[in-house]
C-alpha cells in the first residue's frame, strides 16, 4: 500500500510473513538501500530521512513501514515505477497476481502537487449487503490506464485516495469473519492477550467456537453499574459500555484487530481459510444470519485483489471515525468517564487505537509518531507468548495522550486533515449530552492553518454542514437524554464548537474557497455554501460520500429527505432559526433524480477542482460502476 507520497517523500506499507533483509528500493531510476535508522538520525537531520521500520505482529507476520524524505525526491506529473528488492527472497512484488495495470512489470504511482482530481469516501463495512466501491475504483483507474496512447496519458489519474473513517468496523464483525480471525491468529502466530480485568479471560483465551458468536455484548464486554442521569435511566443501567447496537461480535484484543486489518485488505489469507457455510451450535435465527453473512463475505473477498492493486497506485491518506475504534467513541463526556474508568474498557478502546496506529495512521505522516515507534517495537518485539502487561499500559496511555493524530498535505489546495474524536470539547450543561467535536484549541489550530491560503481542502469524517431535519431530529433525542441511541454527533450539537467553527468560516481572512470532504453519514449528497448579506464571501463546498460498503436504511432516508427539503429548504424561514442562519444552503440535485439532494447507494466520491480550487465535477461512482453526478444549483 502507498502512503504519503509528495513530491519530497516517499512512504510504502507492506505485511510479510518472513522477517526481510537487506532491503533494497527502486524508485523510478534512483535506487536505495534501507536499513533501519535511529530516532536520534532522524531528528538530526529531519530534511534527509532513509530509514524501515518493523513491527512483529506474530510468529508469520512483519510488517514494514518504509519512509524516504528529502528535497525533490520524486519528479512530478510522470508515471514512477518501484520495486521492492530483498537480498534473500528476491524482488517482493514480482509474482503477485493482477497487481499492476495494462501488463506493467511493476507498480508506479504519480505525485500531482496540484490537486486536479481526487478520490474519497468511508465506511467500508465487509458483510454489508452492498459490493464494494474501492472495486469499482480499481475498475476504474484499469481503464483510464488503457488510454497511454493518448496526448495526456495521466490526466485522469487521481492525485490521491483520502479514506476518511470508518476503514473497519472493530464493533460490527460478521460470525464468519470472527471464525476467520481465530484461524489467521493460530495460522500467523498472534500473541496471546491476558485480560486481568476480566475475569472469564484471565486464565484462559478467547473462544471462537460457534456457540459463542454472537454473544459477546452478553457473555465478555464490560457493563456500566450505574445510571448516566438522563430519562432513559433504565436504558443506561448496567447497559454494556460499547453502544453499538451489532456489538454482538465485538473484537477485545490486539491480536484479533490485527487479523481483521488484514482480512480486510489482502486476498492471501483469504486463500488459506475454509469458512464453513454452516455451523452447529446456534440458534436457529443466528443459523440463517451465518449464512447470509458467509455469502456478503464471499462477495467481498472476491474483490480484495482490485483493492489491494487501487492502494498499490494511489497514495492513501487516513483518518479515523468510531467504528474504527467502537461506536460513538468519545461522543459523550458521561460515555467517556464510563469506558476510561474500566479497565477492561480501556484495553479494548486501547488495543483498537494500537492497531489503528499501526495499520492506518504511521503512513499518514511517519514522522510525527517518533516517539511513539520504540515503544511500538518494544511491545511487540518481547519475547514472551503474551504481551507483557507494563509496557502494553503504558503504550496505551501514551496513545491515548497523543494530540497529533491530524495532519496536513504540502499540496495545492492545502489538504487539512481534521481529528474529530480525541480532541472533544465536552458540554459543560451536563455530561451526557454530546461533546462538540473540537475543542476551542484544536479550532484555533486549525484556524492557523488556513492563514495565507486563497484555497483549502477540509476532510472532517462528519459532514460540517449536514441535513439540517436529521441533526433537528438528534438534538429533540438530546434533550430527553438519548443522544447514544441516534448518534447526536454533528457539528452543530456543541454551542461552543459550532459558534466558533461558523465564525472561521465567515473570518475576512478565510481562502476563496473551501471544500469539504466528509462521510460517515451512508449516504451521499453536495451543498453549494455562501454567507448571506456578504458580497464578497467564500464560496464553501460541502461534499459528503458514504459509505464504500454501507448505506442508510433504504426506506428511511427519502421520507428524510423530503421533510427536510420542505422544512429547511434554500428559501425557507426556519434557516433564521438555526445555528447556521447567517449560512446560505442550496442543495446540488443528483442527475438521475430532480427531487431528491441524498444518494443512498454505495460508493466512492471523485471531485474534479479548477485551478482556483473550486470544484467542475462532484460525483459517486457507484459499486456496480453507475456513476452518479451531483448537479450546481440554478441561480436566484
Amino acid at each position: 500500500m502507498l502512503r504519503h507520497c509528495d513530491q519530497d517523500n516517499f512512504t510504502l506499507w507492506l505485511v510479510s510473513s518472513k522477517r526481510l533483509n537487506q532491503l533494497e528500493l527502486q524508485l523510478g531510476k534512483q535506487r536505495f538501500q534501507i536499513h533501519a535508522s535511529s530516532i536520534a538520525q532522524a531528528e538530526t537531520n529531519p530534511e534527509h530521512i532513509q530509514r524501515v521500520d518493523c513491527f512483529k505482529l506474530g510468529e508469520q507476520a512483519f510488517q514494514y513501514l518504509i519512509h524516504l524524505k528529502r528535497p525533490q525526491l520524486n519528479p512530478v506529473d510522470i508515471a514512477i515505477p518501484y520495486r521492492l528488492h530483498d537480498g534473500q527472497y528476491g524482488e517482493l512484488f514480482s509474482n503477485i497476481d493482477n497487481l499492476t495495470y495494462s501488463e506493467a512489470s511493476c507498480p508506479e504511482f504519480v505525485v500531482k502537487t496540484d490537486i486536479n482530481k481526487l478520490i474519497h469516501g468511508s465506511c467500508r463495512n465487509a458483510h454489508h449487503h452492498s459490493d464494494d466501491a474501492l472495486v469499482a475504483c480499481d475498475t476504474l483507474l484499469e481503464q483510464n490506464n488503457g488510454l497511454l496512447q493518448q496526448d495526456d496519458p495521466l490526466a485522469h489519474r487521481p492525485a490521491l485516495l483520502m479514506l476518511s473513517g470508518d476503514q473497519i468496523y472493530v464493533d460490527d464483525v460478521a460470525g464468519p469473519m470472527l471464525y476467520a480471525i481465530g484461524k489467521v491468529i493460530d495460522l500467523l502466530g498472534l500473541k496471546d492477550e491476558q485480560f486481568q480485568q476480566q475475569p472469564l479471560l484471565s486464565a484462559k483465551p478467547i473462544s471462537y467456537q460457534a456457540e459463542q458468536m454472537y454473544l459477546r455484548h452478553k457473555q465478555l464486554l464490560p457493563h456500566t453499574e450505574y445510571p448516566a442521569g438522563s430519562a432513559l435511566v433504565r436504558w443506561y443501567i448496567n447497559h454494556p459500555i460499547f453502544t453499538s447496537s451489532i456489538a454482538e461480535n465485538h473484537l477485545v484484543s490486539l491480536a484479533e484487530i490485527c487479523a481483521l486489518y488484514l482480512l480486510y485488505w489482502s486476498p492471501e489469507l483469504w486463500q488459506l481459510i475454509d469458512i464453513p457455510k454452516q455451523v452447529d451450535g446456534l440458534t436457529k435465527t443466528n443459523q440463517l444470519r451465518w449464512q447470509r453473512e458467509w455469502q456478503h463475505l464471499l462477495e467481498f473477498k472476491a474483490g480484495l485483489a482490485q483493492v489491494r492493486r487501487l492502494m498499490a497506485h494511489l497514495p492513501t491518506y487516513m483518518i479515523f471515525d468510531d467504528h474504527d475504534i467502537t461506536d460513538d467513541w468519545n461522543l459523550t463526556a458521561k460515555w467517556e468517564q464510563a469506558a476510561y474508568s474500566h479497565p477492561f474498557s480501556k484495553r479494548i478502546i486501547g488495543n483498537a487505537l494500537i492497531d489503528y496506529t499501526l495499520f492506518q495512521a504511521l503512513g499518514n505522516q511517519p514522522e510525527k509518531f517518533t516517539s511513539i515507534m520504540p515503544k511500538m517495537s518494544e511491545l511487540l518485539a518481547h519475547t514472551d507468548t503474551q504481551h507483557p502487561q507494563d509496557l502494553h499500559d503504558e503504550l496505551i496511555d501514551n496513545l491515548l495522550h497523543f494530540e497529533q493524530w491530524h495532519y496536513t498535505l504540502n499540496t495545492r489546495p492545502k489538504l487539512v486533515v481534521l481529528d474529530t474524536r480525541t480532541q472533544r470539547w465536552r458540554s459543560e450543561s451536563n455530561l451526557a449530552k454530546p461533546s462538540g467535536l473540537m475543542d476551542w484549541e484544536a479550532l484555533m489550530e486549525f484556524q492557523q492553518q488556513l492563514v495565507a491560503q486563497d484555497k483549502v481542502i477540509i476532510v472532517s469524517a462528519a459532514p460540517i454542514f449536514g441535513v439540517k431535519l436529521i441533526e433537528a431530529v438528534q438534538r429533540s433525542a438530546t434533550f430527553i437524554g438519548a443522544s447514544l441511541l441516534v448518534d447526536a454527533e454533528n457539528w452543530m450539537a456543541h454551542p461552543g464548537t459550532a459558534n466558533t467553527l461558523l465564525s472561521i468560516f465567515q473570518h475576512r481572512k478565510t481562502p476563496d474557497q473551501f471544500v469539504i470532504l466528509s462521510g460517515d453519514v451512508h449516504y451521499s449528497f453536495a451543498y453549494d455554501i455562501s454567507i448571506r448579506f456578504r458580497t464578497m464571501t467564500p464560496k464553501i463546498y460541502q461534499i459528503t460520500c458514504s459509505g464504500i460498503k454501507n448505506q442508510f436504511p433504504e426506506k428511511l432516508l427519502p421520507l428524510f429527505d423530503k421533510l427536510n427539503g420542505w422544512l429547511y429548504g434554500h428559501f425557507s424561514p426556519l434557516n433564521f432559526f438555526t445555528k447556521r442562519k447567517r449560512m446560505s444552503i442550496r442543495g446540488r440535485r443528483p442527475d438521475d433524480h430532480h427531487s431528491r439532494r441524498l444518494v443512498n447507494k454505495s460508493g466512492i466520491g471523485i471531485v474534479t477542482l479548477a485551478a482556483n480550487g473550486a470544484p467542475t465535477e462532484i460525483s459517486v461512482l457507484h459499486a456496480d460502476s453507475s456513476q452518479t453526478h451531483f448537479k450546481p444549483p440554478r441561480q436566484s
